[in-house]
């Protein structure tokens, strides 16, 4: 008991230490990407340099250089609701060594990026297609507006769906009850990848509304943070991400309206 009062202190201090770095960068890079501005396309908006190739750049070195954002920017807004899963962690596997629960509780962490990893190569693939596409289509580019509404729209009505719901539960109660875990570096990494997959299907809708509002955006990135910390830490989780859901909905159609109006 001594030892988890005084491990717990460290652990709260490296996490904030691991936020403050990951979310300077995140400002830094996003306010350095913004003064660089955008692409005017037709439609009366503005296409992100984020997956646009500038001059001198091959597509890995930009699809790396987005990667490496997406990471730090992911762990900027993903810790806040992963530190509590993380301690739920280090209490479920027991007494062990300090030295040997932190490399394990890392391993969590890991395999837990690692998944949202891999939905920002996903992301980057899209989202490149897609402006090289838009580029080429100014029928496409214009219909853009509109789709921006329609994905909202859908990111709040998942908000409602018993899917959402599932997945929001096992992000908030895992590891469940108490349920003791093997203290290794195989289960610490499925726990993690489990971790990142569920808290990843679960947040697929608002992180959805970053990428095709702003992903540079550092209101819409704080928005979508704490809509996703509220509803994973608060008591009343599901009606808490209903009223997200609610307060989405409405912005999607104001959007698409919005849109109709300028197209008419």
């Amino acid at each position: 008991m001594a030892s988890e009062r005084a491990s717990h202190p460290m652990f709260l201090g490296v996490s904030a230490l691991i936020f403050a770095v990951s979310a300077a960068v995140t400002i830094a890079w996003c306010t350095s990407m913004s003064a660089m501005g955008g692409m005017p396309m037709p439609g009366g908006w503005t296409m992100s340099m984020a997956w646009m190739r500038m001059c001198g750049q091959t597509w890995p070195g930009v699809a790396s250089s987005f990667l490496g954002m997406w990471v730090v920017m992911m762990v900027a807004m993903m810790l806040p609701s992963l530190l509590p899963m993380l301690w739920r962690y280090r209490q479920a596997v027991g007494r062990i060594g300090e030295t040997r629960l932190a490399s394990l509780t890392v391993l969590v962490g890991a395999g837990y990026f690692f998944v949202w990893t891999a939905f920002g190569m996903a992301a980057f693939a899209l989202g490149a297609t897609l402006a090289a596409l838009e580029m080429q289509l100014p029928a496409l580019a214009q219909a853009v507006p509109i789709a921006i509404g329609v994905v909202v729209l859908i990111a709040g009505a998942l908000q409602f769906t018993a899917w959402k719901a599932h997945h929001l539960a096992c992000c908030r109660e895992a590891p469940r009850g108490s349920r003791t875990l093997p203290a290794n570096a195989g289960t610490a990494w499925r726990h993690g990848i489990r971790l990142g997959l569920h808290c990843g299907y679960c947040c697929v809708g608002l992180t959805a509304i970053l990428l095709v509002i702003g992903v540079m955006d550092l209101r819409v990135m704080a928005a979508v943070t704490a809509a996703i910390t509220v509803e994973r830490l608060a008591p009343a989780s599901g009606r808490v991400a209903r009223a997200i859901g609610a307060i989405v909905v409405l912005a999607g159609l104001v959007l698409i309206a919005s849109a109709a109006g300028a197209l008419g």
